[in-house]
């Protein structure tokens, strides 16, 4: 045996499997719908997308909440309108758990199905959303077809139903139509493409960046220094067993440390060499240039996603922000969102919808309007003068400048 035997090992934790869901590499053909992507899988694709950027997630989740609002102002003096408002579906989801979903889906997907059911006598209103992803647009481009896995589609398992405002009676004897909301993109006639869709690349950047700190966390990617282990080794077993007591007695240690045994000619001359690197600042600085794109991709605000906290807490910034992403984006969807569910309940069940609206808050308010003008004055360390008439006066009173509640 070579008394200067030497022997290199590399400590490698385990790599953490693919955390996430991975496309079919299936893709079915048939002449009964159009393709939602190259291989009809262009929904799991976003999907999967979303679920890999945390600032990609965190946006059309809020999206979504905000163009809900919180609730419906309406006149309450129809009853029918007051049940689909509390209740929209026999499922017992109130019309903003309904419209949420869909603004979710739109987001997303830019795509959102609302499935409509009422009976021959129209004597009842139903409202079911419906999840994207299991929707494809027929050939004859007037029924939309749901089923379940359409990486394994089978024709005889989709439910077809008419685009609105068709109704076709259905085998539970009920009439049933569907709505199909998309964004609209130059050269796709079929199916919509969700606005930010520039920001893909980004949204992948992101994710990478992400990954790369999970490998250095979990497996110790990051080769940190050199144990040089001087000592004579009869075997090679002797060897592996010296070198699993250092890597024991260095476990813990951030980064991946490699142990080299040399033949003790030295003497003990045992040493670790560290060795460093510079390029965190690199990934740091991608990761923060993409969760900015992903921002602008969406055209949305940091603020309004909690996504600025680093910065400060600013209620005058928030609410500014805030009145113009209502004015850009928020009112312009939910009225995109309702027009046509205002339109089928007057059609259908007869119901006068010129009253219902979204009712809109904002996400904080700089200061309550019951508070007096002293008190704002104080709270702000401001001279104030409990005595003045003015300054007794409630912020509501005024005028424009007053952030009016929605209470």
């Amino acid at each position: 045996m070579d008394k200067n035997m030497k022997k290199s090992v590399v400590a490698v934790g385990n790599r953490t499997s693919e955390p996430l869901f991975t496309l079919s590499p299936r893709t079915v053909q048939s002449d009964k719908f159009w393709r939602w992507g190259e291989d009809n899988m262009m929904p799991y694709a976003l999907s999967l997308m979303s679920r890999r950027s945390t600032t990609h997630r965190r946006i059309i989740n809020d999206k979504a909440d905000y163009i809900a609002g919180k609730g419906f102002s309406f006149d309450e003096q129809q009853p029918l309108l007051s049940q689909i408002v509390a209740q929209a579906n026999g499922a017992g989801d109130s019309l903003r758990e309904v419209i949420c979903r869909l603004a979710f889906d739109k987001a997303l997907m830019g795509n959102a199905f609302l499935e409509v059911v009422t009976d021959q006598a129209h004597s009842f209103l139903s409202l079911h959303h419906q999840d994207a992803s299991r929707c494809r647009l027929a050939r004859d481009s007037e029924h939309v077809l749901l089923h379940h896995d359409w990486s394994a589609f089978r024709a005889e398992e989709a439910q077809t139903l008419p685009l609105y405002p068709r109704f076709e009676k259905q085998s539970d004897g009920s009439l049933r139509s569907i709505i199909h909301y998309k964004e609209y993109e130059p050269m796709f006639s079929h199916y919509g493409v969700p606005k930010y869709i520039a920001g893909m690349g980004v949204s992948a950047i992101a994710y990478k960046t992400d990954c790369w700190n999970i490998s250095r966390l979990d497996n110790s990617f990051q080769l940190s220094g050199i144990m040089m282990l001087e000592a004579e080794m009869a075997s090679e077993a002797e060897a592996e067993r010296l070198v699993q007591t250092a890597e024991k007695r260095f476990a813990g240690t951030p980064g991946q440390v490699m142990f080299v045994v040399g033949g003790g000619e030295d003497g003990n001359s045992s040493r670790f060499i560290p060795l460093e690197s510079n390029n965190e600042g690199d990934w740091s600085t991608l990761h923060d240039q993409a969760t900015s794109d992903i921002v602008i991709a969406h055209s949305w605000f940091r603020s309004l996603s909690g996504l600025d906290y680093s910065a400060g807490f600013s209620a005058e910034r928030i609410l500014h922000e805030y009145e113009v992403a209502l004015n850009t984006v928020i009112l312009a969807e939910q009225e995109e969102l309702l027009a046509p569910i205002r339109r089928l309940m007057q059609e259908v069940a007869g119901i006068d919808c010129s009253s219902l609206e979204i009712v809109n808050r904002p996400p904080t308010r700089s200061k309550p309007i019951y508070m007096k003008v002293w008190e704002a004055r104080k709270a702000d360390g401001l001279d104030y003068d409990e005595s003045d008439s003015e300054q007794q006066k409630f912020l509501a009173e005024l005028g424009k400048s007053t952030i009016k509640s929605v209470d």
